[in-house]
């Protein structure tokens, strides 16, 4: 009995600890953020297709180089900065979208 007493007090305690994170994450996201629109995630959704759109013609246009010169480098070096850009943008999308589902974040 006394093992499942502190099954319930743990379960009672992250339940407790869950709310007050979903508060403080509610909180402080809206002092910080604009309000979240359908208008706002869309043009974000956007952006991130546009990064996305950008990141695979730089691929196509490094697979499609000659690999012999010293061009090489300077397109592998911008299609690393195209990769981090849309990695970095669609990562944030998710963040926001957990932040969503979580209750961190009230849409409008």
């Amino acid at each position: 009995m006394a093992l499942d007493d502190e099954l319930t007090k743990n379960t009672r305690f992250l339940k407790e600890i869950e709310h007050e994170i979903r508060v403080s994450n509610n909180r402080v996201i809206h002092q910080e953020v604009a309000p979240i629109t359908s208008e706002r995630m869309l043009s974000f959704a956007d952006a991130v297709a546009k990064l996305r759109a950008e990141y695979i013609q730089e691929a196509f246009i490094f697979a499609d180089m000659d690999h012999a010169d010293d061009a090489e480098i300077a397109e592998i070096e911008k299609l690393d900065i195209c990769r981090r850009r849309f990695e970095v943008a669609r990562d944030a999308f998710i963040a926001l979208q957990r932040a969503i589902e979580l209750g961190y974040a009230k849409v409008e």
